[in-house]
């Protein structure tokens, strides 16, 4: 029995040491030459202690070769994640429970529209996409054994396409976009199932925390009266009541950025800050480089650019050049709209088009699923897009969205590469072909700029808040929006463009963008107020708005809170006395240790869900209780009601406001589940678990993949984003020309191999604001690709 024990231990020993040596076969390649066929000229591949990397070519399709190798040996499989979630094919990787996401991906046929991308794309940029695409398959071929991913999975990854690259970028407008028409689909249910006038006032357009860069706060309708809307007359409805979640945080990817003026920054220069929020995950969304192209007789020029990339794609997304630095966040454009189809009486299999009757287009899809038979299904489509759904009215409904278009996708961004100033980057910002997002831009010489970059579509016809059939000739899509008519504020007299998801114009630019669900606009005018008490702001004085934790919008509700709990009712309640202790002593803050935020916001919420449960029950003929209803801006109509207390909106289970509100305080408290107050902090309910996308099916390896912060501070409305893992994927600020004393943070490290020094070298910095060089460090590791 000892020697079967001894021998077993050994075998598993053996093992153990033949899985570690695997794994380090994985692992990227640091120092030393490297053949890559196709190079012109040798490439330097050079990584600092954080694993950081400046690529040094002479031409910049070398250089995009070498970004391509570089990409592959440390990111990709999220690389591989990217195209094939934009494809619809993580199946044939992940098996049966990935077809349900696959199946909605294909609707949209994106790998066929990037093929169309491809063929009409510029000489220039097939050739840089060949080259990278090269490069990428070049650095899997370096790899002594496939990345560790596909050990584990115990399959290969498969070679990577130049139109893989297009799908990475169509991935990126799956985070960014409405890409469901989600908010049609709501909005449309909202009208017809509301008063028009409760309607108005439910889903106002802004508030009193506006901060567009161009017009005025929208005030909140009045309250409507009785004859619109009466709680009291709803015990005599049958319906249950159901608490129905209000959206009115964060449903898609936000974002910060600002810029300020060289005339009010205290060394001259103009200064660029952006954080990103998204999902974070291991490894981080972006990849940190340096790219320099240092030929002054190539046709390319030199280029010398730092900042951000996206892994599976050969350009910087956000960072600087020397002459310019920019920045984006998401502009919450209406970018999708839900087409009614008319169909042909007695024949189902046509629709009405503008130019007559059409049969419908059908297009045979099959899913490769790993460990089971493949998937054959028909996707039923049209001149404007796939059949989705049928709507509460029985309505057949076709999604059109832009990145079905091959015009609203391509490699516009390599020209900031070679921007010089911002007035160029405003007129070219039209015809890049990204998810069309809010662009900060500043320059060398001070100047600032706010603008779109991306395409926009005009609509004519029809209200794009609504589904409508588009059978009309002027009805629908007429081309894009022309550059001329793209709104832009170049040096403003503040000196300061900011933005933050929610409005930023008015009045016919507004119309022109549409309303995409603009976040409520607490973070941007807190932001805006920061900016706006600078004096001769500093790149410290970036970093300090960046991580600003103060819940200013929960003042008033906390100021209610305490004017409650001073009534007699509260006296003599010992939890309500506890509950008014931890007011008192909250600084205001959604720190770690604050309680009083966490409670406040419960507060909120409960008052939210439960008032407008209560008006969609009395006031709206819904046949499904449980829908979610997404207002991004209820909380001027909610705030409105607790301040004016109108009778006919108090819910009927309550005998006055004070009680109502007293109860949604009580719910408040039992909600923080302890028996005192005091253990109730944010940092336990706002834990934060980045995970690698393999830990959930291999729970074992969790511990090495996982990056667990435990609490964190910062929330929703506050300019440092953090609830659970939604947050800042990056943060930098910096000057165009002194990149040398800017600064950035990113989750995570630079490489995606649990093993690799750099998976997560830098978190720490990010977690608690410690800055860290926006430049790559000195040289640590040095690599050299040459060709053959």
């Amino acid at each position: 029995m000892k020697k079967f024990a001894l021998s077993a231990s050994l075998c598993l020993l053996g093992l153990s040491c033949l899985a570690y040596l695997s794994l380090q076969g994985s692992l990227p390649k640091l120092d030393g030459t490297v053949l890559v066929e196709g190079l012109e000229a040798p490439v330097l591949i050079e990584r600092d202690t954080l694993g950081v990397a400046t690529i040094r070519g002479g031409n910049r399709i070398d250089v995009a070769r070498a970004t391509g190798f570089l990409h592959a040996q440390e990111r990709f499989f999220q690389m591989d994640l990217l195209r094939r979630s934009a494809a619809g094919e993580l199946a044939e990787l992940f098996g049966v429970r990935a077809v349900p996401v696959d199946k909605t991906r294909r609707l949209h046929r994106l790998r066929a529209v990037a093929h169309r991308v491809i063929t009409n794309a510029s000489a220039g940029e097939s050739a840089l996409l060949e080259a990278y695409a090269q490069g990428v398959n070049a650095g899997l071929d370096a790899l002594s054994v496939r990345p560790f991913e596909y050990l584990v999975l115990r399959t290969r990854p498969q070679v990577w396409q130049p139109e893989d690259t297009i799908l990475v970028l169509y991935a990126m407008f799956f985070q960014l976009n409405d890409h469901s028409a989600s908010r049609d689909s709501n909005y449309a249910l909202l009208h017809d199932a509301l008063p028009a006038p409760l309607l108005e006032f439910l889903d106002t357009q802004g508030t009193e925390w506006d901060a567009p860069l161009i017009g005025d706060p929208y005030p909140v309708p009045p309250v409507p009266g009785p004859e619109v809307c009466d709680l009291r007359k709803s015990l005599t409805r049958a319906s249950p009541l159901a608490r129905m979640p209000v959206f009115d945080e964060q449903t898609l990817g936000g974002s910060n950025g600002w810029a300020v003026a060289g005339t009010k920054s205290a060394t001259g220069r103009a200064i660029i800050a952006n954080d990103m929020h998204l999902n974070l995950r291991v490894p981080n969304t972006w990849y940190r480089v340096r790219l320099i192209v240092e030929n002054e007789a190539s046709p390319d020029g030199n280029v010398d650019i730092t900042g951000v990339s996206l892994p599976g794609a050969p350009v910087v997304v956000a960072g600087s050049n020397g002459a310019i630095a920019w920045g984006f966040t998401n502009s919450r454009a209406d970018l999708t709209d839900l087409v009614l189809l008319d169909l042909e009486p007695g024949n189902p299999d046509a629709y009405r088009t503008p130019n007559g009757y059409r049969s419908f287009e059908y297009h045979g899809e099959v899913i490769e699923v790993r460990g089971a038979d493949p998937i054959s299904f028909e996707i039923r489509s049209t001149i404007w897009g796939p059949v989705v759904d049928t709507d509460h009215r029985g309505r057949q409904r076709v999604l059109h969205w832009l990145a079905g278009e091959p015009d609203a996708a391509n490699l516009g961004l390599l020209a900031f590469e070679r921007f010089e100033d911002v007035r160029t980057a405003v007129r070219s910002a039209p015809v890049i072909g990204i998810p069309p997002q809010n662009l900060m831009v500043a320059d060398a010489e001070g100047n600032i700029a706010w603008t779109i970059v991306g395409r926009i579509p005009v609509r004519a016809g029809y209200d794009p808040r609504l589904p409508a059939a588009w059978s009309d000739p002027s009805t629908g899509w007429r081309g894009w929006l022309a550059p001329e008519h793209y709104p832009a504020v170049v040096n403003p007299d503040s000196g300061f463009v900011w933005t933050a998801n929610a409005r930023v114009v008015d009045g016919l630019p507004l119309e022109r963008l549409g309303t995409g669900g603009y976040t409520l606009g607490a973070r941007a005018r807190q932001i805006r107020d920061g900016l706006l008490a600078l004096d001769g702001a500093t790149i410290d004085d970036m970093l300090d708005i960046q991580l600003d934790d103060r819940a200013l919008l929960h003042q008033r509700w906390r100021e209610l809170l305490l004017e409650l709990l001073s009534s007699d009712l509260a006296t003599g309640n010992p939890l309500r006395e506890d509950l008014r202790g931890e007011l008192e002593r909250w600084d205001g803050r959604a720190s770690v240790e604050s309680v009083g935020y966490g409670l406040v916001r419960a507060f909120r919420i409960e008052v939210r869900d439960e008032l407008f449960a209560h008006i969609f029950r009395a006031c709206g003929d819904f046949e499904k209780t449980t829908t979610h209803r997404r207002l991004n801006q209820s909380e001027g109509p909610l705030w409105r009601l607790v301040a004016e207390r109108p009778a006919h909106f108090l819910p009927d289970d309550y005998g006055s406001w004070t009680e109502f509100l007293l109860a949604k305080a009580d719910a408040a408290i039992a909600a923080c589940g302890h028996e005192r107050l005091a253990l109730c902090t944010w940092g336990e309910a706002n834990v934060v678990t980045i995970t690698h996308p393999l830990s959930q099916a291999l729970p074992l390896l969790a511990g090495l993949l996982d990056i667990h912060d435990g609490p964190l501070p910062g929330g929703v409305y506050t300019p440092r984003v953090q609830r659970g893992a939604h947050g800042a994927s990056e943060r930098f600020a910096v000057s165009p020309g002194d990149e040398a004393n800017g600064y950035f943070h990113m989750p995570g490290g630079q490489s995606g191999h649990p093993l690799s020094p750099f998976y997560r070298a830098g978190h720490d910095a990010w977690v608690g604001g410690d800055r860290l060089p926006f430049l790559p460090g000195a040289t640590h590791f040095s690599l050299t690709l040459i060709g053959k």
